[in-house]
């Protein structure tokens, strides 16, 4: 492998991140002009080099030298099996599809093994972002399970539920959780969960193979009551517990460690394991810092896909 001078990798990573901002993010050479601070013609020159380089295929190619850093002491720091840090678009900050392609290869990396796999997915935005990527693969053999319930206290169904979307694009069986998030009753709940297909659903889930989670966080406009799982009073309870964050429903503190609450108790989800071996968080932004750094903490996840600006916020 030929050496690159500083100089020559510095040059590739421009051209890099201008390829990504060209046909991932969708901006003009202009605008790219703008992010990168130089010329239009040097923006039009290193979307250029990024093809003739061949940075760019379907997806960018080029490991970003600052995001792999960013990448390698977040695993150093918080002892993660992986970190895939994508860059961060400036003028938007929130857009997903840098981070949902890079969960994408993951996924489809599962979908295309030859040895039946059982597939688990959480729900929200970047779950259904992650499964918007995923092209059309025959995947009869592998399993697909949800790891959380999808129906709100008055029985609205959730936006984000990635199970059926993703059995539709493999053709694999699929097994979702029809029921409530949270449920008033804890022993409700354990009634619940032990009868078919219920007890198998939840087997299927202790049992997977990979799971893909999002990381929630509890300010004002956490999820969980954004989208009618909790009532505010819920959610200023656990806030008063020392709850921060939370994965597939299941409240955390600073630590990660899953909440002794009420709410916890009535959570129908699949269980939080901690330490994790094969769970792949997909997050970013910045209300998520604690939340995330949480479950790192906590183990709660095992690799971690982010972008740089949050990124940089869990190493400060």
């Amino acid at each position: 492998m030929v050496k690159r001078t500083r100089k020559e990798a510095a040059r590739l990573d421009e051209a890099a991140r201008a390829g990504w901002l060209y046909y991932c993010a969708g901006n003009t050479q202009d605008e790219i002009a703008t992010k990168l601070g130089v010329s239009r013609p040097t923006a039009q020159r290193l979307v250029s080099a990024a093809i003739s380089e061949g940075l760019v295929k379907v997806r960018l190619d080029h490991p970003i030298a600052h995001c792999m850093e960013l990448g390698k002491a977040i695993c150093e720091k918080y002892d993660l099996a992986a970190c895939d840090v994508v860059p961060t678009d400036p003028a938007a900050p929130e857009a997903m599809f840098g981070m949902a392609q890079a969960a994408a290869t993951y996924l489809e990396r599962a979908l295309q093994s030859p040895d039946p796999q059982i597939i688990a997915l959480g729900t929200g935005r970047a779950m259904r972002a992650m499964v918007d990527e995923v092209g059309r693969i025959d995947g009869r053999h592998h399993k697909i399970v949800s790891l959380v319930g999808t129906i709100a206290h008055d029985g609205a169904a959730s936006f984000y539920d990635a199970v059926i979307d993703l059995a539709d694009r493999t053709r694999a069986p699929h097994y979702p959780l029809p029921i409530p998030v949270i449920i008033e009753d804890p022993q409700m709940r354990q009634r619940m969960q032990q009868q078919p297909p219920m007890d198998n659903i939840l087997k299927l889930a202790a049992e997977a193979d990979i799971r893909f989670i999002g990381v929630g966080h509890l300010g004002d406009d956490a999820p969980l009551h954004i989208d009618g799982f909790i009532s505010k009073d819920e959610l200023m309870s656990l806030r008063k517990s020392g709850g921060i964050g939370e994965v597939i429903s299941w409240s955390f503190d600073q630590d990660g460690t899953i909440l002794d609450h009420a709410v916890n108790h009535c959570v129908t989800s699949a269980p939080a394991q901690s330490p994790t071996t094969n769970t792949i968080a997909v997050a970013k932004g910045t209300k998520k810092v604690k939340a995330i750094r949480g479950a790192m903490r906590g183990k709660l996840i095992s690799t971690l896909i982010t972008d740089e600006a949050t990124a940089e916020s869990l190493l400060q």
